[in-house]
């Protein structure tokens, strides 16, 4: 790491990130009817297995998330929030979407950024940033039985992918961490909010399907 600010600002970044993606988790387990078990758990699946990914594919083994109670404690506890009050949580849906993205954004960054710490060429940096964003959400849609959103049309995977270019491309020209953290975060955001409000698309393909050759 560059300095202990980078740290600190890094950890802070990241334990957000979990927050939301253990509400996302957790919100599709009640919808789902999983029983309190099955939401705390996918809360806490959702949560870490981006990070969890990436510090496998680096090396930096055990994962943070298992050596670091920090990220059992914060998505245990938005599990028990959704879970006993979800209309309330669920009334936040648009928020959501909002949360949705900014911890999509944070994961990816900080991710790119710790495999970049790690010695990783910037290009794989960038796509493990991306695998750390999106790694969550796809556990989530699997495990409860949906196709992966990120493998649908909606920007969500390219945004992430953009969001980690920023920082690798801000390392390969010699350019604080930080404040390109900041920059492809929003970037990241920027993407997902036109995607919701503009109906922004990643092109389609017109084949296969009933009616495809």
């Amino acid at each position: 790491m560059h300095s202990a600010f980078l740290r600190i600002s890094i950890d802070v970044l990241d334990w957000m990130g979990t927050l939301v993606f253990a509400f996302s988790g957790a919100l599709l387990g009640v919808q789902k009817k999983f029983d309190l078990f099955g939401v705390l758990f996918l809360a806490f699946v959702v949560a870490v297995a981006g990070g969890m990914m990436r510090d496998v594919l680096i090396g930096a083994v055990p994962p943070v998330a298992i050596t670091d109670i920090h990220y059992f404690l914060i998505s245990l506890f938005g599990g028990l929030l959704t879970f006993y009050w979800y209309p309330r949580v669920a009334s936040l849906q648009h928020q959501m979407l909002l949360f949705d993205a900014v911890g999509l954004a944070l994961f990816a960054v900080t991710g790119a950024q710790k495999a970049i710490d790690h010695g990783i060429n910037p290009l794989m940096a960038a796509i493990l940033g991306m695998l750390t964003g999106i790694g969550g959400g796809m556990t989530r849609d699997v495990l409860a039985g949906d196709v992966p959103f990120v493998l649908r049309a909606d920007l969500y995977a390219v945004t992430a992918l953009a969001a980690g270019a920023t920082v690798s491309i801000g390392h390969m020209i010699g350019v604080s961490p930080f404040p390109l953290m900041m920059l492809g975060a929003a970037l990241c955001v920027f993407l997902r909010l036109m995607a919701i409000y503009r109906g922004w698309r990643v092109p389609v393909t017109r084949w296969g399907g009933s009616g495809g050759t």
